[in-house]
């Protein structure tokens, strides 16, 4: 890896120079000013550390320079906390105050270069191939070329993956994506249903078809209609309902409850699930000719524990929308806040990650978030 080392004093430039030469993974190379390192600096290098209060351009200036083209980190022995935040906005990967160990500028360092290797892997699609998706992971990358070819046609598609993997996200992609678009998305969770009353929400009913039916009501089926309906832990669907479900599947049409009338329907089924649909088969609870009714398409999405790319952008754009919503100062997440981030085995995936963010936002003093700030379970 090679370092640039930018400080003006000269006994720190050389103590670090002669510390981090010990490293056989380090080559250093050191500079007096920001302006001479400016001319040298080419892609050969990995890393920069740099020092904030310098002559001729102070660090600021410089990082503003380096424009993210190079792994930073600052050192400084005038630490305040908005230098800290604006030179960790510019891309600096830590903020160390002298006096520092060089045990923990080397762990900054290996950090950082970590960081960079991973991101190498990583693919960031743009925003007219996936704009809902912040980050790529090479672990998500399969599904979302599962999805993108999906997406372009009527097929129906079951998402499989651990509770808060972004299941729903996967199926507004599907509808924006595909011929539907310009129709109506209309998503229900079996789940969050009372069970006497699923039958009424997905196919309608009648005025007088049960003793609080005072009017007739449109079930989600005739309101999804041209477009998507979505059915989320379709796991969970009463036994009773699959088979009125697959016969709407099969005939492409329904029946409100109280009615005899068959109703012509025209939608794109997407259902998703984090049970294992082929135990409950086994089971008796679940329909094996409904499964593959709405298994055309199956597409495992991955928990965040393996797209851990993902991390870090997932971060930084809730943090911009908590601090916007709530008129905070924009906050960001310290060197051992990111590392904690992205060691953490989150069992609850990205709906736990931002929820995470959230409260460390609103909990946080100042506007840097440290790993204490985070209350993450460390046996997790």
């Amino acid at each position: 890896m090679k370092i640039a080392i930018v400080e003006d004093d000269i006994n720190m430039r050389k103590s670090l120079e002669i510390a981090l030469s010990q490293y056989s993974d380090f080559e250093v190379k050191t500079f007096r000013n920001a302006v001479l390192a400016l001319k040298a600096l080419d892609e050969s290098f990995d890393l920069v550390v740099t020092d904030i209060t310098m002559p001729k351009m102070d660090g600021i200036e410089f990082l503003k320079k380096l424009d993210n083209r190079y792994e930073a980190i600052v050192i400084t022995a005038d630490a305040t906390l908005g230098r800290a935040v604006e030179a960790l906005r510019l891309g600096a990967k830590d903020f160390l105050t002298k006096p520092f160990e060089i045990e923990d500028l080397v762990k900054a360092i290996k950090r950082s270069y970590q960081v960079k290797q991973r991101s190498k892997t990583q693919k960031t699609p743009s925003k007219n191939e996936t704009g809902d998706f912040l980050a790529q992971s090479p672990a998500l990358d399969k599904a979302l070329k599962m999805t993108q070819k999906a997406a372009q046609t009527d097929a129906t598609i079951l998402l499989q993956g651990e509770s808060g993997v972004g299941k729903e996200l996967f199926a507004n992609y599907i509808h924006k994506n595909s011929a539907f678009k310009d129709k109506k998305f209309v998503a229900i969770n079996m789940a969050a249903i009372p069970e006497n009353l699923i039958e009424s929400e997905l196919f309608g009913f009648e005025k007088g078809a049960f003793t609080d039916a005072t009017a007739a009501k449109k079930g989600l089926f005739e309101e999804a209609n041209g477009g998507t309906l979505f059915l989320d832990e379709i796991g969970e669907m009463p036994f009773q309902i699959q088979a009125k479900l697959l016969r709407a599947l099969q005939e492409k049409t329904i029946h409100r409850l109280g009615s005899n009338k068959p109703i012509k329907i025209d939608v794109r089924i997407i259902s998703a699930t984090n049970a294992d649909i082929l135990s409950k088969i086994k089971e008796g609870e679940f329909r094996e000719d409904l499964y593959y009714r709405l298994n055309t398409v199956p597409i495992h999405i991955p928990p965040l524990r393996e797209r851990s790319e993902e991390i870090l952008p997932l971060c930084e754009a809730k943090l911009a929308e908590v601090c916007r919503r709530h008129g905070f100062e924009s906050k960001v997440l310290d060197g051992d806040a990111a590392e904690e981030l992205q060691q953490y085995s989150w069992p609850g995936n990205i709906r736990e990650l931002l929820s995470v963010i959230e409260r460390a936002a609103i909990l946080s003093d100042g506007q840097s978030i440290t790993k204490e700030d985070l209350f993450l379970d460390s046996r997790l």
